[in-house]
């Protein structure tokens, strides 16, 4: 019987998969179990496997990460769960902790980092990439009143969303957004109304003070 740790890869950019193929064939004592290219797809995957081990992109298509997470840590809570993404800021990262996730890695890092997060993570102990210990994991759980992410319904929008929100709680217009971030005036329009829905809010104040609530106003990229 095998005794190499399963893990499943959630990521919609074939050449990332492709990469953490090649970094994982390296591990002789880890196995790629199954890949998906969507949540939904890797939330039945990880249902019926139920892997060791879960790397999940923080942005999806479908869903975000985050909220992947979050199901998967109540559904199949003996699957640890390792975040991987292109941001790093650190409502992100707490989010990602607040959801079930032991692990959180920036993409440029894995290579160097993956197994390290991954045996970490077996442990149930927290990996944190951006210079972030195992010390200060837990501290940021404790103290994220100032940012509190654990609000569930902003793990509800996906990263786009909370992109968005965050530009138009600064004062954005929705003609500056859609330049800022090369989409149509109707696309940001219609990611303001989901918003709106999800959050169970009915205006751009209110998303301003909802903004303010979960310290989102502190900094824009």
């Amino acid at each position: 019987m095998s005794t190499e740790k399963q893990i499943v890869i959630i990521d919609d950019h074939d050449t990332f998969r492709a990469s953490l193929r090649q970094i994982i064939s390296r591990y002789a004592d880890f196995a790629l179990a199954e890949e998906a290219a969507d949540s939904r797809q890797g939330e039945a995957a990880v249902r019926r496997i139920k892997p060791d081990l879960a790397i999940i992109d923080l942005s999806l298509p479908d869903r975000s990460g985050i909220q992947l997470t979050r199901i998967l840590r109540n559904t199949v809570p003996e699957t640890r769960i390792v975040i991987v993404s292109m941001h790093s800021k650190i409502d992100y990262i707490l989010g990602a902790l607040r959801a079930g996730a032991l692990g959180y890695l920036i993409k440029e890092s894995v290579s160097a980092c993956l197994r390290d997060a991954l045996e970490a993570a077996l442990r149930d102990e927290y990996y944190l990439d951006a210079a972030l210990s195992q010390e200060i994991a837990p501290r940021l759980l404790e103290t994220a009143e100032v940012m509190d992410i654990a609000d569930a319904t902003y793990g509800n929008l996906t990263v786009r969303e909370q992109e968005i929100l965050r530009l138009l709680a600064h004062g954005g217009s929705v003609k500056e957004i859609a330049d800022q971030l090369y989409i149509s005036a109707k696309t940001v329009t219609n990611h303001r109304a989901n918003i709106l829905g999800k959050l169970e809010l009915h205006s751009t104040a209110d998303l301003v003070r909802y903004a303010a609530k979960l310290g989102l106003l502190e900094d824009v990229d």
